[in-house]
């Protein structure tokens, strides 16, 4: 299954829907995680606010493919993208593992194929570094086997780059 998270706009759904099973616009109309890990231990992979974001763990977890379309901010997530991947914290568990040589939380849903991040607007070169840094290290944290970062120049160019 192909998810693709964007906050391009409501607009976009209905293009993006052709291309990926699930779309889900980071519109920031949902609750910011609350950091009780609830969905780790007491409702595996369900989150206990009652909103569009309670299944996104599961959502998350067993895709095959995700791609992320996110407005630059500051070499990072726009504020709506970040927040609902931080609601998707379930879809790994408490314990730990070593993956890539390093200390991780064990993968609920196991591996995954590719990350990809499409990244529009103004940008710096360090900015780009940053960006291309995080998507790698949430590739490995989420359990996807590549990661790629594309950037463009406007969220209609983003768009279309699906």
């Amino acid at each position: 299954m192909k998810t693709i998270i964007h906050d391009l706009g409501d607009a976009y759904n209905a293009r993006l829907t052709s291309k990926a099973e699930r779309v889900i616009f980071a519109d920031g109309k949902y609750a910011p995680c609350q950091g009780c890990f609830r969905c780790w231990t007491g409702t595996p992979a369900t989150c206990v606010l009652k909103d569009v974001l309670q299944e996104a763990c599961r959502v998350l977890g067993t895709s095959d493919d995700l791609t992320v379309i996110t407005a630059n901010t500051y070499g990072g997530w726009s504020a709506p993208v970040k927040n609902l991947l931080d609601r998707s914290i379930g879809v790994s568990t408490p314990l730990s593992t070593y993956r890539g040589r390093q200390m991780h939380h064990t993968l609920r849903y196991g591996k995954k194929g590719t990350l990809r991040v499409i990244v529009y607007g103004s940008i710096t070169a360090a900015e780009r570094e940053t960006l291309t840094l995080m998507a790698g290290r949430n590739a490995l944290n989420m359990g996807y086997t590549e990661y790629a970062v594309d950037f463009c120049e406007t969220a209609e160019e983003a768009g279309e780059r699906v």
